[in-house]
């Protein structure tokens, strides 16, 4: 029975405070218009209260430099015509009422990028007693956003939201902050950006247009990319990618691969160059990322020449001219032992005096040794007619058989002097592809370092 009687009296107090609330908003409607600024003197200035809560930062495009964020907007202000007195009505102190029915001031977004209009959607105001309103309303709004993207994909951007009234200037409708900053606690994490603050600025501002002041409000958004995806995407690739380049000279010149591996790197790097290049806006400034890519690019089209012009040197042929003797000093001599190349059987530490040459020369026998060691014993052991002849006969023979063996001979030193001459040459390349090997990691390690200590 309790039970029912307290619950009778509370849908009573509901009725009454309905009924209350029904009559307290035809007794102010009565006679007021939405169309007017409600003061009481039109001198005065109505004083505005903007507060801004980020919720989630939908899209950033980079490429049209636009800016999707969903806010929540609270404005207060104070209606001079819509007061009463709460005793009247039942200690009535709040009633919630469409905000199409109140005056509400036209504060826009100024920096709005989307053609439709974007504006606090159409919810209900709260209205207290003492003519204090309250509209609370979400926002989906667009807005223009300079992209200064240097420093991608370690780069901050700096995003203005510029809110100010369209129509009325400061002098009849005076925004002020109400917080000094933007409100983050209900901000959803973005996966690629970190918002890091949103600190608000109240501005006075004179346009060309008019002569009145007017005031605007604009926040910041301290915007962080998240670069992990970037980084294992785009940078890690092409450190590894770069990093073969130098290894084309390291590959035998007789596989016949060296040039299609240098071709086949640039092709890599200039795909990954083309995704950086459509996610980026079309500006004066590039990335670094891209100047890393121009650059490794440049680099590994410098490897294949070098390349090219060293595979030529290997393969010097018999018509190539000998190894001058200053590049027999300074690359066969010196540099081949810096650089620690040598040939088989060869190693750092084996003396010169024991190192076999590349074609050791052969004693040649003398052929007059032949012809005179002959006739002189066929002239003073014999004195037999018959048997001079026979003799003779032999040495002749024998003569042509050692005339023979010194044109094979002499072939054999000229195929000998040919691959000799060869032979250096192949090791002046060896040598020059492990010089340019060297040097080409050290520049690919130099520029990475360079691009990592520019983006921290």
């Amino acid at each position: 029975v309790y039970d029912r009687r307290v619950c009778v009296c509370v849908c009573w107090i509901q009725l009454a405070s309905g009924h209350y609330a029904h009559k307290l908003l035809n007794d102010l409607m009565e006679e007021y218009s939405n169309a007017l600024r409600p003061v009481d003197d039109t001198d005065k200035a109505l004083n505005v209260s903007l507060q801004i809560t980020l919720s989630q930062i939908k899209d950033m495009d980079e490429r049209n430099q636009v800016l999707t964020t969903y806010l929540w907007i609270r404005q207060v202000w104070y209606d001079a015509y819509l007061k009463w007195d709460k005793e009247e009505y039942d200690d009535l102190e709040m009633i919630n009422i469409p905000s199409d029915l109140v005056w509400k001031p036209d504060i826009v977004l100024y920096n709005k990028a989307d053609e439709e209009s974007s504006g606090p959607s159409s919810t209900n105001v709260k209205l207290r007693y003492n003519g204090e309103i309250v509209w609370d309303s979400p926002a989906i709004t667009k807005s223009s956003c300079v992209v200064d993207v240097s420093y991608f994909p370690f780069d901050w951007q700096l995003c203005n939201l510029t809110f100010g009234s369209w129509t009325y200037n400061g002098n009849q409708v005076d925004i002020s902050l109400g917080m000094d900053s933007g409100d983050l606690s209900d901000f959803v994490e973005n996966v690629e950006w970190e918002c890091h603050g949103m600190p608000a600025v109240r501005n006075v501002m004179m346009y060309g247009c008019c002569s009145d002041p007017y005031t605007e409000i604009t926040y910041t958004l301290l915007l962080k990319r998240r670069s992990s995806f970037y980084i294992f995407n785009l940078l890690l690739p092409c450190f590894l990618i770069s990093f073969l380049a130098p290894l084309g000279f390291y590959l035998p010149a007789d596989s016949g691969e060296k040039v299609s591996l240098g071709v086949t790197v640039l092709l890599a790097l200039t795909v990954f160059q083309l995704l950086v290049a459509e996610s980026m806006p079309p500006a004066e400034s590039m990335p670094y990322i891209g100047k890393y890519y121009i650059a490794t690019m440049t680099m590994i089209t410098a490897s294949t020449s070098l390349t090219i012009f060293i595979m030529n040197i290997h393969f010097c042929g018999a018509e190539a001219k000998p190894v001058p003797h200053w590049a027999k000093v300074l690359i066969i001599d010196y540099m081949s032992k810096i650089l620690f190349v040598y040939e088989v059987g060869e190693n750092c530490i084996t003396p010169e005096s024991e190192r076999t040459p590349l074609y050791p020369e052969e004693p040649l026998s003398d052929k007059s040794y032949y012809r005179d060691n002959c006739f002189q014993d066929s002239y003073h052991h014999h004195d037999d007619d018959h048997y001079k002849y026979i003799h003779a006969l032999i040495c002749m023979s024998v003569l042509q058989v050692v005339n023979n063996i010194q044109y094979i001979a002499s072939c054999f030193r000229e195929q000998r002097a040919t691959c000799v001459k060869a032979a250096e040459w192949k090791k002046v390349a060896k040598v020059m592809d492990r010089f340019f090997m060297w040097i080409f990691f050290i520049m690919v390690f130099l520029m990475s370092i360079l691009i990592i200590a520019k983006a921290s």
